[in-house]
């Protein structure tokens, strides 16, 4: 049953706090920020009096409450907790310790995340200009109102939020490992499958040209032309494009349907890719793999990704790798049919499209997850929880 708390507004229950210090240039300054969204505040950077150009910093305690002027709007409010307990903060960081014995900087941290509290701020930030927008001034602060029962039903109510949260971590935690785990059981299901083809495997320097990409400079980086292929670029598909408008190499000419093989760099980032946007421009680091005999593009790439995963067992530890041309050169490939590469082909779709359904149910399930805290605060605020 739904219980009705009386309305206290925030000044009778937290103290304003300002421990300023002058700024010594030999003295040595943690100093934090505040995370959006409920986040909490966070060491954003130690430095020394010299490297800052303040003349005054405000020293902050473990149980403060402290929000951004600047960026309260969007969820920038919390605690002080133990492990940022002495770090410092500028002006524009208001700081309050609560009232002793009449509420918990817990229980107010919770309450600023419904976003019916944000709401209410985002209304009450005042400013026209790009340096006074979207500040919220501590008057505003203070008067706002906070449904507050006894002390003791406050650590209650925040003992239980904790403990649905953590279940809802929990089961975040396990939705992330399956999605992974999917991507991870058909890199495997495909390495054994190429591993027990049954045909002749020759040297991919009897089956391929590798073509390496350009080596541009960044000055030659240009806003239009053609799409310049970087690593990041396979590797992430919102990763933003370089260009380039002058004349380049025909054989650097990527087209729809190319296999590009990323052959140094991150381990995790070492593979093939089939191309399938407009005519656009290889950079170095990237082999343009170019079939001297019949081959599926798909066929292709799969089975040069088995390939890297097994080089990738033998340097697992690395996080920079670097495949010489003439090492992949002497890689046996399997040589099949185009029939029988099309049939290897269509067990590998088939695979992943398993995967794939299994990470959107996870997706969908994650969804359902990040609607679970609101719900719970809500409640815990209406008390009903």
């Amino acid at each position: 049953m739904s219980k009705v708390w009386p309305l206290v507004r925030l000044g009778e229950v937290l103290t304003p706090v300002r421990r300023e210090e002058s700024v010594d240039p030999l003295g040595e300054y943690r100093l934090l920020g505040v995370r959006l969204d409920g986040s909490g505040p966070f060491l954003r950077e130690t430095v020394t009096g010299s490297q800052t150009a303040a003349t005054k910093l405000f020293r902050v305690a473990v149980g403060d409450f402290i929000y951004s002027r600047l960026f309260a709007c969007r969820g920038a409010l919390g605690v002080i907790e133990e492990e940022l307990d002495g770090c410092y903060v500028s002006g524009e960081f208001p700081t309050f310790t609560p009232v002793p014995n009449r509420v918990d900087v817990q229980f107010l941290r919770y309450w600023f995340r419904l976003p019916a509290v944000i709401a209410r701020v985002d209304a009450d930030c005042s400013g026209s200009t790009p340096l006074t927008r979207n500040r919220f001034n501590e008057r505003f602060f203070v008067a706002l109102e906070i449904p507050l029962p006894p002390l003791a039903e406050q650590r209650r109510v925040v003992a239980r939020i904790e403990e649905l949260a953590g279940k809802i971590q929990e089961a975040r935690s396990l939705r992330e490992h399956a999605a992974k785990e999917a991507g991870v059981l058909y890199s495997r299901a495909r390495d054994d499958l190429f591993a027990s083809l049954h045909c002749d495997r020759k040297p991919i320097s009897e089956l391929f040209h590798l073509v390496n990409g350009r080596a541009f400079k960044p000055e030659e980086w240009q806003t239009r032309g053609r799409r310049i292929i970087r690593i990041q670029n396979l590797k992430y598909q919102d990763a933003p494009y370089n260009h380039f408008e002058g004349e380049v190499d025909p054989k650097h000419l990527v087209h729809a349907n190319d296999v590009l093989f990323a052959w140094s760099g991150q381990v995790v980032s070492l593979g093939a890719h089939i191309w399938q946007g407009d005519q656009a421009i290889l950079n170095q680091h990237i082999f343009n793999v170019r079939s001297k005999l019949e081959l599926l593009p798909a066929f292709v790439k799969e089975g040069l990704n088995a390939l890297v995963d097994e080089m990738k067992t033998q340097v697992r530890g690395l996080e920079m790798f670097h495949i010489r041309k003439q090492e992949v050169d002497k890689l046996p490939f399997p040589c099949m049919s185009i029939a029988e590469q099309r049939q290897v082909v269509a067990e590998l779709e088939a695979l992943q499209s398993k995967a794939d359904t299994l990470k959107r149910v996870q997706m969908e399930s994650g969804v359902e997850l990040d609607a679970l805290l609101p719900a719970i605060l809500d409640r815990a605020f209406r008390g009903a929880l």
